[in-house]
């Protein structure tokens, strides 16, 4: 229950300044790449948690990380 717990805090932490950092970027092939990420990790992140738990819920978190990563690059 803790890691899950600790798993979702840490996707939020890295959720909501890569969604900042994308809304202030301009529209490209890296913005494109991250959205495509973001969409994909809500729903695993939702998905894992209501069937898998334990360590599939570090796929969404390592999903918005790689996001966050191609952005700052950018930046």
């Amino acid at each position: 229950m803790m890691f899950e717990v600790i798993s979702v805090a840490l996707f939020c932490l890295l959720f909501f300044p890569a969604l900042r950092l994308c809304f202030k970027l301009a529209w490209g092939a890296a913005k494109v790449v991250a959205v495509i990420l973001f969409l994909l990790a809500i729903p695993s992140l939702v998905g894992c948690l209501l069937m898998a738990g334990g360590v599939l819920l570090l796929l969404p978190v390592g999903l918005v990380a790689l996001a966050l990563g191609i952005l700052r690059a950018c930046f």
